[in-house]
């Protein structure tokens, strides 16, 4: 097929040239923005009077008629066209003939794919987005439900103190709400419009890029069009917001497969989001929170490819730009599906809340509270934690708890210790003491779930 650009050239591309520089095979996922775009820049020309309105309306209509024909599957995008832009003008110049080679007035391949590019991701970040908000709204309901199931908190992947599910759950939540921030930053940062940059430096035709921009829905034209064709900041951005997700849905997954152990026991997975043995019947495998795990590092290859690809590059376009697509399409096709299972596994999972407070119990989360008691009773800080010391280590001899031991086994180790001392270290008085704003107890929990059923109605 003869290209739309093969006027200066006397010979046909090799095949395999033709091939690799190809990129329909891929920038195909955008025909609905390139048409859109097209529409909008049709209809600028026409107002600027560089097309009549005629002109305009026919141009116009066949693009919509040539994108129903693709979405209703009687048009193959085929790999006969070079990329999504030649496709669609080649379709429209079959059908309009003379009127159909007007689209390309004033316009680029350069500022084409640029804008292309951006309407497309500008989408994505939105799809995103939303996925996240529906992924909050469960971990809000998980939170409500578990502000007194009890389990240990965790350092060094050590029983440290008692928390609650609904503290523990509430962390997640806020990484995940810092995941909504950067999308919301990274859409206002990229929404303005390169369409009308041209190749590099413009026109000469008098284009009307503000209302371009107002067509398409940006805030207003790019400011420099060197720029405008070169920057990939925007989908870097993404990428890098993407992996900052899919590192926040990797610890809950890893934390879901821990707690999924035989070891553990704090959940269990529905079976719609658990697969079995080949050879174990007893096997029910966290299959989903450990594909989730694993896509994490295709996500990041994404990003440090498009950082590679990037870093020498100098203005304005260049052609290793086209490697923009491929693994950003995949990426935020993979981050959209892993939060949506994730979604469906977390707000199907069943949490044992009997087997996570024995969990704490016996795990001495109520150590510190012990050594507080001695420090509320005149013992140095110091003494105090090597008195609560000696106390685990006969409890781990005697296999029991701390709150197992007689009063007279606590005096045999310190005559400070009273009758009082089992109220300090109950699970239910370890966390309903810490009462300030981001701890477990019920009433900073509380005012923090309000605060984020506040964040979500005002976030919608």
């Amino acid at each position: 097929m003869a290209q739309l650009w093969g006027g200066r050239f006397t010979k046909e591309t090799d095949q395999l040239v033709y091939n690799f520089n190809a990129s329909i095979s891929f920038d195909q996922k955008f025909y609905k923005e390139d048409i859109e775009g097209s529409i909008a820049h049709v209809t600028m020309l026409a107002k600027q009077g560089i097309l009549t309105e005629q002109e305009r309306d026919e141009i116009v209509g066949c693009l919509r008629e040539i994108r129903q024909e693709v979405e209703e599957g009687k048009l193959e995008i085929s790999d006969k066209y070079e990329d999504i832009h030649s496709f669609v003008e080649a379709n429209l110049i079959d059908r309009l003939g003379d009127t159909g080679k007007k689209l390309h007035t004033g316009r680029s391949r350069n500022d084409q794919v640029a804008l292309d590019m951006r309407l497309y991701t500008r989408g994505e970040v939105l799809a995103v987005d939303e996925l996240l908000k529906t992924l909050l709204t469960h971990l809000l309901t998980i939170m409500k439900e578990n502000t007194d199931t009890y389990m240990p908190g965790f350092t060094h992947l050590q029983k440290a103190q008692p928390v609650t599910l609904a503290h523990h759950v509430g962390a997640y939540f806020e990484m995940f709400k810092r995941d909504r921030s950067r999308l919301k930053d990274i859409y206002r940062r990229m929404n303005y419009c390169p369409l009308g940059a041209g190749a590099l430096a413009g026109t000469t035709y008098p284009l009307d890029r503000d209302y371009t921009a107002e067509l398409l829905g940006f805030e207003g034209p790019t400011l420099n069009s060197m720029d405008s064709v070169s920057d990939r900041d925007y989908l870097i951005e993404f990428l890098s917001a993407l992996s900052t997700i899919m590192m926040h849905l990797s610890r809950f997954c890893e934390e879901i497969i821990i707690w999924n152990s035989n070891e553990y026991r704090f959940v269990e997975i529905d079976d719609a989001y658990s697969t079995g043995s080949s050879i174990m019947p007893q096997k029910k495998n966290p299959d989903i929170a450990e594909l989730v795990r694993g896509k994490t590092g295709r996500v990041y290859g994404a990003l440090m490819s498009l950082l590679t690809t990037m870093k020498g590059i100098p203005l304005a376009y260049n052609k290793d730009m086209q490697e923009d697509k491929e693994l950003s399409f995949d990426a935020i096709d993979t981050v959209k599906g892993c939060v949506a299972l994730f979604i469906g596994m977390v707000s199907t999972m069943k949490f044992r809340r009997d087997v996570m407070e024995a969990s704490a119990k016996n795990g001495f989360t109520n150590a510190t509270d012990a050594a507080d008691y001695l420090v509320n009773h005149g013992v140095p800080f110091r003494d105090a934690h090597g008195i609560v010391g000696r106390l685990v280590l006969y409890c781990i001899d005697k296999n029991i708890a701390l709150d197992d031991m007689s009063l007279e086994e606590f005096k045999a180790i310190s005559p400070v210790f009273e009758e009082d001392i089992y109220d300090v270290i109950s699970l239910k008085t370890c966390v309903e003491k810490r009462i300030t704003i981001g701890a477990p107890g019920q009433e900073a929990m509380k005012t923090v779930i309000e605060l984020e059923e506040r964040y979500l109605k005002e976030n919608a």
